[in-house]
């Protein structure tokens, strides 16, 4: 077995944030099922599906890595989970519905060391306030394309920042990613970690 990270996930700003805490790391996309369950708070499902996540790319990876890190990013508004838009109109509907308001990001992850069968989750909480939005703005934002593959239709680390009035909490969290918990987490699991 190779002292390898596996980071179970597509998602490009996960990657770089990786990268940016200096860990080297392979990349192998997750194929777990994402849906919601029946009674399953939001908090155990990033959870879960970062569970999920890890698991299903250690379970393929025959000897291949030893810490899995799987992780799942939500948006929550009014106690809704909203995902990523399935199109145009959907996106629309997310922005106009957090346009002057406050939401919560969730990030779940999960570690798996396979050697040692340990394992850490967790989700983390991050308040970020929008100011209002004109149909305009909306309108124009969707035509960029940014909104199409991000839960609650926007991201910070792009053109949404214009958005976002405040937050409160870890920045990386909405990005996708924890980093002061996860590393603490790595830390936890044996991980070298450059600093």
């Amino acid at each position: 077995m190779t002292e390898k990270i596996i980071l179970a996930s597509a998602s490009p700003r996960r990657k770089q944030l990786l990268e940016q805490i200096g860990l080297q790391f392979e990349v192998i996309p997750s194929n777990a099922d994402e849906e919601v369950l029946p009674g399953e708070t939001p908090e155990e499902h990033v959870i879960r599906l970062s569970i999920d996540k890890a698991a299903e790319v250690a379970a393929r990876s025959a000897g291949d890595g030893r810490w899995f890190i799987g992780s799942d990013t939500i948006v929550l508004c009014n106690q809704q989970i909203l995902g990523k838009p399935a199109d145009q109109q959907q996106a629309a509907e997310m922005l106009q519905q957090l346009s002057g308001r406050e939401h919560r990001v969730l990030s779940g992850f999960a570690i798996l060391d396979r050697q040692t069968g340990a394992q850490r989750a967790e989700a983390v909480s991050t308040r970020v306030r929008f100011r209002e939005l004109t149909d305009e703005e909306i309108a124009r934002y969707i035509a960029t394309g940014e909104p199409m593959d991000k839960a609650g239709s926007y991201a910070i680390q792009g053109l949404g920042v214009c958005f976002v009035a405040g937050i409160e909490g870890s920045y990386s969290n909405v990005v996708g990613l924890p980093l002061c918990r996860l590393t603490l987490a790595l830390k936890e699991l044996g991980v070298p970690l450059p600093i």
